[in-house]
């Protein structure tokens, strides 16, 4: 029997600055999220203390958090929190505007609406012939007037027709078509990518080009298993979290 090695396996005392100042920022991130820091974090000391880190290895990762945008570094006052990011709950009836809403006025700005003849990906998704015509609606969603995603939606036509006659401003898109469909929307299939914002979408959503973008494939089903539509939701990085709870298998 040949004989494996143990594998190798780093001292804890060895890791980097920068290794543990990442693990700082993480469990940082995650609190600010949850609201568990109000308006300013804890002194460099008190976190060295809590995290068993260098001081340097504290600052690296408040660095970290004010590059993305999440605290300022003031001095004489310390570190504030900026802004906490808006918590998306990924759900198959729960949409992003209807996460938003306890953090402001949410409006969708509606840029195009009508029919169309979609690719054949997308006629596939929804269960339908090439060259079926479908429904799409293009939205810009903001949140106390900032830009925050643009949605794409493609619908059957017998669901999505009736949307287009709806307030699709500011009503929800997910409990519109139960309405249409006289139906409930019960299950839902998630793609997940980060991709660079491009020149045109940047200036749509406030960014600079390159920056960090969420993009949600949702494909949503009615109880009956019948497609009711395939969104491409793209989120800001610096303004959207997203949270998903699941049991386990």
């Amino acid at each position: 029997m040949t004989h494996r090695p143990d594998p190798i396996r780093a001292h804890p005392g060895r890791r980097s600055r920068s290794d543990r100042a990442r693990q700082v920022a993480d469990v940082l991130r995650q609190q600010i999220a949850q609201g568990a820091v109000a308006a300013k974090l804890p002194a460099e000391a008190v976190l060295q203390r809590e995290f068993s880190v260098s001081r340097n290895s504290i600052r690296e990762a408040l660095e970290i958090l004010r590059r993305e945008g999440l605290v300022d570094r003031l001095p004489g006052v310390g570190t504030v929190v900026r802004r906490p990011k808006l918590e998306h709950t990924i759900a198959a009836t729960r949409g992003l505007a209807a996460s938003l809403r306890g953090h402001g006025t949410v409006v969708n700005e509606v840029r195009t609406a009508g029919q169309v003849r979609p690719p054949t990906a997308v006629a596939a998704a929804l269960g339908l012939e090439p060259g079926a015509h479908v429904c799409y609606i293009e939205r810009l969603r903001r949140v106390d007037g900032e830009p925050i995603s643009l949605d794409l939606t493609y619908l059957p036509l017998d669901i999505g027709t009736a949307l287009l006659q709806a307030d699709l401003e500011t009503e929800d898109l997910f409990a519109l078509i139960e309405r249409a469909a006289d139906d409930r929307l019960t299950t839902v299939s998630i793609n997940l990518d980060a991709v660079n914002a491009d020149e045109h979408c940047a200036a749509l959503l406030g960014v600079t080009p390159g920056s960090a973008l969420l993009v949600l494939q949702r494909a949503t089903r009615l109880s009956d298993g019948a497609p009711a539509c395939l969104e491409f939701v793209r989120m800001r990085g610096d303004r959207i979290t997203l949270r998903m709870s699941a049991p386990a298998t």
